[in-house]
């Protein structure tokens, strides 16, 4: 290091071994100077002795005389005009992306500290103008444009059309792949606005991916996309937004056999909804009466049962002040149909057979395809008949309930009910004839639907 400073014609440096020392043990850091020559004599950049970079010079250490970043290093003279200028600039100053702005101030500085008395001049002016302007072009550019972010919008909204009638893997595969193109759209700076909607936007599709999630049968995975959804709604301040994140959530537990968790979110989406008339507001006590009557089942407790159907009386009251837009999404809104759907789930589990029967075939005739929820609505009524004391039907029910999904349909959540309604003829009835048959058709894999003609 002297022996570059003395190159350099500077005055001899204050370095000796206790003060190397220091450096090596972490117990003091180089001036800015100071790591340039270490960096030098090491040939190394400054992450490699473990400060952060670049050096105040701008170039690279490795190899003197190597182009790096569109600058040459210049092995300098003994002349005051070759140590002013240490690093020669590009030819073309427009394609270094703002390097040689900073390399200007980068060899002011170095010759500021070398003591050197240095004047206001153009390049230095230059430098910082160019930097400004920089600035400038990021914050006003923009990588999405409002009828970009209106595709996409509507990309999900057509997500949600799809969901019922659409083999969850893959739509999965679209979801995830529309959720990655936002997701680099947001690494870019957006306007306030745009950023906005696209947070909402991250929102729905991690949502909805959580929803897929847990009809395919992973529990980890939705409560992930879950968690990923509350964090973007959470960024747009929409009430309506987070409380539906919510309260899709909710089923999570809902569906994998803890009702105490599912009531928890559920009380908890109906407090951030408060008074704004969205779908949560509906669907979270649907949720929380579901909850309440797993709770009711288990416990036979008449005061739960009061609860659930107080929770029913809210979730139609809440669904009538919805817009005619939401009461037709079947994923970000909530229709009649799945109303009609869950509360004759809930009424089912409170043993209200003939209030649950009637319900649940007002619900079924509501649906046109929506494969997943008309068999869900079977096997209600397969419990129903079973609760009734006719065994025999209820296996009929749930049979034919199966057969009529496609292999590609036969996930998750349609299998856990249909052991559910098993498990459940069998502690009631024992053994009857075909029930060991339709066992062993729920063991065997489902074969896939063919892909319909034409389909890509």
């Amino acid at each position: 290091m002297r022996a570059l400073f003395e190159r350099d014609g500077k005055p001899a440096p204050g370095i000796g071994e206790t003060l190397l020392s220091a450096y090596e043990s972490g117990l003091k850091r180089p001036g800015p100077e100071y790591l340039h020559y270490l960096c030098s004599v090491y040939r190394v950049e400054p992450p490699a002795l473990g400060y952060d970079g670049p050096c105040i010079c701008g170039h690279g250490h490795r190899m003197p005389g190597v182009v790096r970043g569109g600058l040459q290093e210049v092995k300098p003279d003994n002349s005051p005009e070759s140590r002013e200028l240490w690093i020669k600039p590009p030819s073309d100053p427009s394609v270094d992306g703002g390097e040689e702005e900073e390399n200007v101030l980068r060899r002011t500085l170095l010759q500021l500290i070398a003591g050197n008395t240095v004047l206001m001049n153009e390049s230095v002016l230059g430098a910082a103008d160019g930097i400004r302007r920089r600035m400038d072009e990021t914050l006003v550019s923009t990588t999405v444009s409002p009828a970009m972010l209106d595709h996409w919008e509507e990309a999900a909204a057509s997500f949600g059309r799809q969901y019922m009638n659409t083999p969850p893997l893959r739509q999965l595969c679209d979801v995830l792949l529309e959720f990655s193109t936002v997701r680099q759209a947001m690494e870019r700076h957006q306007p306030m606005d745009l950023q906005e909607r696209l947070c909402a936007l991250a929102a729905r599709l991690s949502g909805l991916a959580g929803i897929i999630m847990i009809d395919l049968g992973d529990q980890r995975m939705a409560r992930s996309f879950f968690r990923t959804s509350r964090t973007a709604a959470d960024e747009t301040g929409d009430r309506a937004l987070r409380a539906w994140v919510t309260a899709r959530e909710a089923l999570v537990p809902l569906f994998y056999g803890d009702p105490r968790e599912a009531l928890s979110l559920a009380k908890k989406s109906r407090d951030m909804a408060g008074q704004t008339p969205c779908a949560a507001k509906a669907m979270a006590p649907v949720v929380e009466a579901r909850a309440l009557s797993m709770l009711a089942n288990s416990g036979g407790k008449k005061d739960v049962v009061d609860q659930a159907k107080r929770a029913l009386s809210r979730a139609r009251a809440a669904f009538a002040q919805m817009t005619p837009a939401q009461q037709e999404d079947t994923v970000f809104g909530y229709t009649e149909r799945q109303l009609y759907f869950h509360q004759g789930d809930a009424l089912t589990r409170l043993g209200q057979t003939i209030e649950a029967d009637l319900i649940l075939e007002q619900a079924l005739e509501k649906y046109e395809g929506d494969l997943l929820d008309q068999t869900l609505i079977r096997f209600d009524q397969a419990q129903c008949r079973l609760l009734e004391g006719d065994g025999d039907e209820a296996l009929r029910m749930g049979q034919e309930a199966v057969r009529q999904v496609g292999g590609d349909f036969r996930t998750d959540i349609i299998t856990r009910r249909a052991d559910a309604l098993v498990q459940a003829i069998r502690a009631k009835c024992g053994d009857i004839p075909g029930l060991r048959e339709f066992t062993e058709m729920l063991a065997t894999p489902a074969p896939s639907a063919p892909a319909p003609e034409g389909d890509a």
